[in-house]
């Protein structure tokens, strides 16, 4: 696959496939000059010697690279699957893993491999194309809303909260929490959570039986006054695949972080979480299908948190260090909403910048434009989004 872009009197960018033996150590050196972040704060993925490992437990991928001469100057990845959108089974292609190196950006590289990505799509029978970005990322904006005619669909919230290992949390005593078997838990999720849940998988089961998965918990009262409310969440262990560091840091956290430290060790009492060293790789438990049923599920889903905070303070390597729940931050008072007030997290931590675009990749008998496309996706909008722990 050939493309064009922008720089005169210099070689044609060429894209194809990745080629592990012959493109690895040209992909450590692109990951480690196309690091996330801004002035502030950069974060440094450990891929742990696998370029492919975040869509590598997806049905299908690819991994595109961009090629100037024999030099790798960006790639992409992408990942298909099926799921619930629109009340419809439909196939759906991630976009993700967009690199350029510095001196290569802004000459249309990027757009090359978009749209390459997505002529790959359309052949596996792709009905939609999304990608995730944040919100103030105005390069990523301009592309793909600006220049390849994605739509901004949803807004979610990123909760983090640190594993506090020095001690477990005491969970209360009239709530019981039990592990779930796998074919009761995916028999749950299709019943209580896709008939309301945008992009919910077709594959559940393959995603509950997959190694990283370590169970579905649900929590319930023991008192039969309070029997109808109930939360359930999965747990993703992303320790296994990838590792996270820490860049730079605000002044505020990195002082923060001595204090709770130091007063935790000298003053056990006062029950200070102690925070993690972030700036050393660590890896973070995903809590996916977080979801609520009956007036009191907000003090039940924190109870299962907390849970999951005690097996991972438990761990034995220690690599994970931080819990997340990604869910939808738009206010429009529907479940997701209430999430966020119940998911433990710390604020300083957090971020409620995420913005997923979407994009049809096939036209629709029923719709005869991007109007009408846009006003589908604003009826969906309060609808609770399912967060697949093989897109993060």
């Amino acid at each position: 696959m050939v493309g064009q872009w922008g720089k005169e009197d210099d070689k044609k960018v060429v894209v194809r496939c990745y080629n592990d033996l012959r493109d690895r150590i040209q992909m450590e050196c692109m990951e480690k000059s196309c690091e996330i972040g801004n002035d502030q704060t950069f974060l440094f993925t450990d891929t742990l010697g696998d370029p492919i490992c975040r869509i590598r437990n997806t049905p299908l991928f690819t991994m595109l690279v961009a090629e100037v001469g024999t030099k790798l100057v960006g790639c992409i990845q992408g990942s298909v699957k099926p799921v619930k959108f629109h009340d419809k089974s439909v196939n759906v292609g991630y976009v993700l893993g967009l690199r350029v190196v510095p001196p290569y950006r802004r000459c249309g590289i990027g757009s090359i491999l978009v749209r390459k990505l997505e002529e790959w799509f359309v052949s596996r029978n792709v009905d939609y194309a999304y990608m995730a970005t944040e919100k103030d990322n105005e390069a990523s904006l301009g592309l793909f809303v600006g220049t390849l005619g994605y739509t901004v669909f949803r807004n979610p919230a990123i909760l983090v909260n640190p594993v506090n290992p020095s001690q477990g949390l005491k969970l209360p005593s009239d709530i019981d929490i039990r592990k779930l078997e796998v074919e009761e838990a995916a028999s749950w999720y299709r019943t209580h959570v896709a008939p309301t849940t945008d992009f919910f998988p077709d594959d559940i089961d393959e995603i509950l039986q997959n190694n990283l998965s370590m169970g579905t918990w649900v929590a319930y009262y023991n008192n039969n006054d309070n029997v109808r409310s109930l939360a359930v969440l999965s747990v993703w262990n992303s320790s296994k695949v990838f590792k996270l560091r820490i860049g730079k840091a605000p002044l505020s956290y990195l002082l923060l972080t001595k204090v709770c430290n130091v007063l935790g060790s000298c003053l056990p009492f006062l029950g200070l979480t102690a925070l993690p060293d972030l700036f050393t790789p660590f890896g973070f438990y995903f809590l996916y299908g977080v979801h609520g049923e009956g007036p009191l599920c907000g003090n039940l889903v924190r109870a299962l948190c907390d849970h999951v905070n005690n097996m991972a303070a438990s761990d034995e390597g220690g690599a994970c260090k931080v819990l997340v729940v990604e869910v939808n931050g738009e206010s429009n008072g529907g479940g997701d909403d209430s999430l966020m007030r119940c998911v433990p997290h710390w604020k300083m931590l957090s971020c409620d910048d995420d913005t997923w675009c979407i994009k049809p990749m096939k036209c629709e008998g029923k719709m005869t434009g991007l109007g009408e496309f846009n006003d589908m996706l604003w009826k969906l909008k309060s609808r609770p989004l399912f967060v697949d722990p093989r897109d993060v």
